[in-house]
């Protein structure tokens, strides 16, 4: 059972002082150049950034969608399928045909030429073995 001043007649010590026992800490220099040094790479990492994006225009990503796919014969699949790209670059698109095990059956690379910023297509893909679903696997511009 701890014991209080009161019952000991003794004042209260703590183990390792008081903060009157210690001396002041001396004066931190530095800190402005740290600051300074934080701040100017910062700013670096934003122009940076900010460089990257005013560069590319937002015009740096293919949108594909599936419309529709036939999948109906053992040794061919066709899909449709459209692209939103900028008008002025051509784009490469992978299509791929998987089956019921999400094994890939099929694969064909497609060239999406520079013209026009809309496309819809339609291609015929030649698959190993029967087919459950087509997709556009990836598009970039090239």
């Amino acid at each position: 059972m701890a014991t209080s001043e009161a019952e000991t007649g003794r004042p209260y010590s703590p183990v390792l002082g008081t903060p009157d026992d210690f001396p002041d800490r001396p004066q931190r220099r530095g800190r402005f150049v740290v600051h300074l040094v934080i701040g100017v790479l910062v700013a670096i990492v934003a122009g940076g950034w900010g460089y990257v994006m005013w560069a590319s225009k937002g015009e740096t990503e293919v949108i594909d969608q599936v419309i529709a796919f036939k999948a109906g014969s053992g040794s061919s699949a066709e899909i449709t399928y459209e692209i939103h790209k900028p008008s002025g670059r051509a784009a490469l698109c992978r299509l791929r045909a998987t089956d019921t095990n999400h094994i890939e059956v099929g694969t064909r690379e497609v060239n999406i030429p520079a013209g026009e910023a809309y496309v819809v297509r339609t291609d015929r893909l030649d698959t190993t073995a029967q087919a459950t679903s087509v997709h556009v696997h990836y598009c970039y511009l090239v």
